[in-house]
């Protein structure tokens, strides 16, 4: 249960926009979607291992450039 305190005169906009943040950042949808099908722990290892290559190979680009 997220609770987000509002502060007297906080429109509601903000408050809603803070409440999206901080349930963003719990990562509960992303449980759900990964849990509605079972992934071999194999291939959560080699999507997890091509990410990284992914990232490796932006991060060394950005470099040189």
């Amino acid at each position: 249960m997220l609770i987000i305190p509002v502060k007297d005169g906080e429109s509601i906009d903000r408050a809603l926009k803070k409440y999206k943040r901080k349930f963003d950042k719990t990562g509960t949808i992303r449980a759900l979607r990964s849990r509605q099908q079972f992934n071999k722990p194999s291939v959560v290892n080699r999507q997890a291992k091509l990410k990284a290559a992914h990232k490796q190979r932006n991060i060394s680009r950005d470099e040189q450039a």
